[in-house]
């Protein structure tokens, strides 16, 4: 009748034991002994140390979370490191994901051969603009560059404003003229 006995109380034994190696007291003293060598196990998979303080953190609350699971109290140390490496190796797959789904931004500049074009638009717009007379010149370059209304050239070239009208419009189609003529 003594081995009955015996039996029952070596299991409540080795049921203390599992309850004593999954406590949170025990948490937190492995949390004390073992968090920097989890960071530095982290620095090794990560690049930045904020992303490495997020895994190991997150370690921590999911063995704490899943301590029930955790039965022996050796084993402890053994699943968060491998919860650490198994939440970096998340971490990057994030980031190879993000990186492949980011949008390419569009360049600020123009691309080269743009700018050249362009170059040569305005090259070809100064050539003939000197080809003008210098009354449509004038009026165009006012008009349209320095953004007067009509009445504000003819008063400041002190012609009419029918005048203004006219030079701006032989300018115009001169400019179409000459324009073309560059182009072709």
């Amino acid at each position: 009748m003594t081995a009955g006995p015996t039996a029952d109380v070596t299991t409540a034994d080795v049921a203390a034991q599992v309850v004593a190696g999954t406590t949170v007291d025990h948490l937190t003293a492995t949390y004390q002994a073992h968090y920097r060598s989890l960071l530095g196990l982290a620095a090794l998979l990560l690049d930045d140390t904020a992303s490495c303080e997020d895994v190991v953190q997150e370690a921590f609350i999911r063995v704490h979370s899943a301590r029930n699971r955790v039965r022996d109290r050796e084993k402890t140390l053994a699943y968060l490191r491998q919860t650490v490496v198994n939440l970096s190796r998340s971490a990057l797959r994030r980031r190879i994901l993000g990186l492949k789904l980011l949008s390419k931004p569009m360049p600020d500049m123009a691309s080269a051969e743009e700018g050249a074009y362009d170059q040569l638009e305005r090259d070809d717009l100064i050539k003939a603009m000197r080809g003008l007379q210098r009354r449509q010149r004038e009026v165009l370059v006012l008009r349209y560059f320095a953004d007067m209304t009509e009445s504000q050239v003819a008063e400041t070239l002190g012609i009419s404003l029918g005048s203004v009208k006219a030079y701006g419009s032989r300018g115009i189609a001169a400019l179409r003229v000459a324009m073309e003529a560059a182009q072709s």
